[in-house]
């Protein structure tokens, strides 16, 4: 009776460690705050979603069509290409807390003496991660020389997962 009993528990000790090694888990920065994950870690059962890059929408359309004025500063265009990507999740039956790596693209703000605007970025980003919505994604972001449209100054694309 007893070697039945060992038995069932290792079992189910078993099939909970399997079913926790079937979650999708965000690895912190040690001893940091800072709202990006250091790692994702994927398990084999989980559905990976590749968002092309997003940039951000016309927010004046009296303005010249290829101009800053067009689209804002880095921050409102970082709220604007958040919001188009989380609709895109929206439409996937996913949300922001879906998203497992993020890549950034920033251009320098003349306005900044031709240096990526972070803290706006930053600004904009954290009303998506590291808030209410507390799964972070892993990430990059780079300053490029420019995007297609003289007015972009950022440009997103996510890989977002479910299980």
């Amino acid at each position: 009776m007893q070697t039945k009993a060992i038995l069932a528990a290792a079992t189910l000790t078993l099939v909970a460690n399997l079913a926790a090694a079937q979650d999708i888990v965000r690895h912190k920065i040690p001893g940091s705050d800072f709202p990006i994950a250091q790692a994702v870690t994927l398990p084999p059962s989980a559905t990976i979603h590749f968002i092309s890059g997003q940039v951000p929408p016309v927010i004046d359309k009296n303005a010249p069509a290829d101009s800053l004025a067009a689209y804002g500063d880095t921050k409102t265009q970082t709220l604007g290409v958040l919001k188009k990507i989380e609709e895109i999740l929206k439409g996937m039956g996913l949300s922001m807390g879906d998203v497992v790596k993020m890549q950034v693209f920033l251009v320098g703000d003349p306005a900044k003496g031709g240096r990526a605007d972070v803290k706006g970025f930053m600004e904009s980003y954290t009303q998506f991660f590291g808030g209410a919505q507390p799964n972070l994604p892993a990430r990059a972001v780079m300053q490029v020389a420019a995007l297609n449209v003289p007015g972009w100054l950022v440009e997103i694309e996510v890989v977002a997962a479910k299980k």
